[in-house]
């Protein structure tokens, strides 16, 4: 496959049904503050994604990972093709269609524009995550900076003339970010001397952009250790004046790129504040020690946003398979498998071939659910803040839930996904003459950062599920129960419900082990040893739930539908039931694993691990 061809693929019919007939996307739209969003606004705006995606952004992908990034004179350059797709994706409107009208958005339902990222991420996860690091810093500073900051720099962040990162980690930290050595030293005119080494920044550095606004964890001098003496600032790679206009450098400098297994047209840098003593940061909001908490306002949407990185990436492998699939002609049919003479087909025709597509096609369908739910609730909960305030906190509880669920199991299942699509392809799939190789490197990254997946299994156990005395994860239970009373008796989908309740028993009674475990300081230590397994579980009675919910509204739809509508509905029916057969039952297993309270990774001496 010659370098520059599009490989990108999606089925946009597929997008629909999720975001209009599973989720209601009228619902949402064409209602305050959406009242300019529609059905037919939001296909347009898809449609017009998905070109672009195979135009620009596609022929991209495999060129751009070749090349890599490259440090010249202390500056990042860039592969070739992306100063020009940066252009045109601001040019016509794509990332700020989410965007605010406040800050020149369009001011789109997040049901919508987790859409266009899924797109423009599965088509070039690299580019993508140029812009959509600026958006979030560009986000966090909209809701926590002064108006002086929001007027700087929000809107020149968010239509693509200055890039942005966020800056939390360094070499001896990890994901112990409150350990950060970085120091912020009070100046006269109430800005600050920044002084420290950040690493793993992505977009660090880039050609892209005219200036890049780091938001940067340090810490004060004389504040608290750990997490709550850290304090956030804006510290601009090119010094900013008040108009807006730039100033000079700001004694910011790339140590080094990091050469990496994916995402290598995406420069992770090593950043150095402050080395000659002249890095000048401004405190975001005027307050100390906030910083943590202020980051995990641009840390939720970053962590969505990886597991929209998964699904982008899992979907576009499960097509180019499929395709392959569909086209590569090895074997006799099994029925014919004895008979040398016998004609060769198409490997779709092979039951296992056939197992692996059907596997794949439903764990993208049921993610992508996942998310879309998700951010139906964020829509929700804006729309009704100030005049329903229960139902408010509802939404944005379950968002709270559902963030790490999104993150880590979008993120796992991508990468496990991705390398069965290279099995789909066999050898050929190992190659890089075929797209599954490049996604399979580059979705490796996505359980890592933005908080590790088990971080993100803790956060779940030790934080989200306590949320609001519990009320939180009680009411995604219930929803849960309520779809499985309604349909247990369901014609087509009643054992597959009944499935579904024995994997919703399991994730309650092992919610009470955890429980129970946090009470007793001799078990503590099973709280992590199953914090991954739990969230899993709970990832997948989620994503059961899901597909079995959209199986019986492409039911209910589709009854009267013929030729390929009819067999897309069709395809709705075996993903739910694949899943409820083949996934759902792990939960069950998964509950009585958890109950045996097995400790032996914690038991086993360091020296029993083996020497070395």
């Amino acid at each position: 496959m010659s370098a520059g061809i599009n490989t990108y693929k999606i089925d946009l019919r597929e997008i629909f049904f999720t975001l209009f007939e599973q989720f209601g996307f009228s619902q949402v739209a064409g209602q305050a503050p959406f009242d300019a969003w529609g059905p037919d606004e939001a296909k347009a705006v898809l449609q017009e994604t998905y070109r672009f995606a195979k135009e620009v952004l596609g022929p991209l992908n495999s060129t751009a990972d070749r090349e890599g990034c490259r440090l010249e004179n202390g500056s990042v350059i860039t592969p070739k093709g992306f100063k020009q797709a940066w252009k045109q994706l601001y040019e016509q409107g794509f990332k700020t269609v989410g965007v605010s009208p406040e800050h020149g958005g369009q001011g789109a339902p997040m049901m919508l524009y987790v859409l266009i990222e899924e797109i423009l991420s599965g088509a070039n996860t690299a580019f993508n995550m140029y812009p959509g690091l600026s958006f979030g810093a560009a986000e966090l500073i909209a809701e926590c900076g002064t108006p002086e900051q929001k007027k700087l720099f929000v809107e020149r962040m968010l239509n693509g003339t200055w890039g942005g990162t966020m800056c939390l980690t360094e070499p001896h930290a990890g994901s112990d970010v409150g350990s950060a050595k970085s120091t912020a030293r009070k100046n006269a005119d109430g800005t600050y001397t920044i002084r420290g080494t950040k690493i793993f920044i992505s977009g660090g550095d880039h050609d892209l952009a005219e200036n890049v606004v780091h938001l940067v964890l340090a810490r004060i001098e004389g504040a608290v250790p750990g997490t709550k003496g850290l304090s956030l600032f804006i510290v601009p790679k090119i010094r900013v004046n008040a108009d807006g206009s730039l100033a000079g450098g700001n004694d910011v400098s790339v140590g080094s790129i990091e050469h990496k297994m994916g995402i290598r047209a995406s420069a992770t840098c090593v950043l150095n504040f402050g080395e000659n003593d002249g890095c000048v940061g401004e405190l975001v909001g005027g307050i100390e020690n906030v910083g943590m908490s202020q980051m995990f306002k641009m840390m939720n949407g970053a962590r969505i946003a990886v597991g929209i990185q998964g699904l982008g990436l899992a979907s576009a492998a499960y097509f180019n398979a499929l395709e392959y699939a569909k086209d590569r002609k090895q074997g006799s049919h099994v029925s014919k498998w004895k008979d040398p003479t016998a004609p060769r087909v198409p490997i779709i025709e092979h039951p296992d071939v056939r197992r692996m597509l059907l596997e794949m096609k439903a764990h993208v369908e049921g993610i992508r659910a996942l998310i879309v739910k998700l951010a139906m609730h964020t829509d929700k909960a804006h729309q009704l803040a100030g005049k329903d305030d229960d139902q408010a906190a509802y939404h944005r509880g379950q968002v709270e839930l559902l963030t790490p669920l999104v993150k880590s199991y979008g993120s796992d299942q991508s990468f496990r996904l991705c390398a069965q699509a290279i099995q789909v392809y066999g050898g050929a799939g190992y190659c890089q003459d075929y797209p599954v190789e490049q996604y399979t490197r580059d979705s490796k990254i996505f359980s890592i950062y933005e908080g590790t997946n088990h971080i993100q299994a803790m956060d779940l156990v030790g934080r989200k599920m306590g949320q609001a005395g519990g009320a939180h994860f009680q009411q995604f239970m219930g929803d849960v129960g309520a779809f499985i009373e309604a349909h247990r008796e369901h014609k087509v989908y009643g054992e597959a419900v009944k499935q579904l309740a024995a994997a919703q028993e399991g994730v309650m009674a092992s919610a009470m082990a955890v429980l129970g475990w946090s009470q007793e300081p001799s078990k503590m230590a099973l709280i992590p040893l199953s914090a991954n397994r739990f969230l899993n579980m709970m990832s997948e009675l989620a994503v059961g739930w899901l597909l079995l919910d959209a199986a019986v509204v492409a039911e209910r739809v589709g009854e009267k539908a013929t030729g390929d509508e009819k067999a897309f509905y069709e395809g709705k029916k075996f993903s739910a039931l694949w899943y409820a057969r083949n996934v759902l039952p792990n939960v069950e297993q998964a509950a009585r694993m958890m109950a045996t309270e097995d400790n032996s990774s914690v038991q086993i001496t360091n020296e029993a691990f083996g020497a070395i």
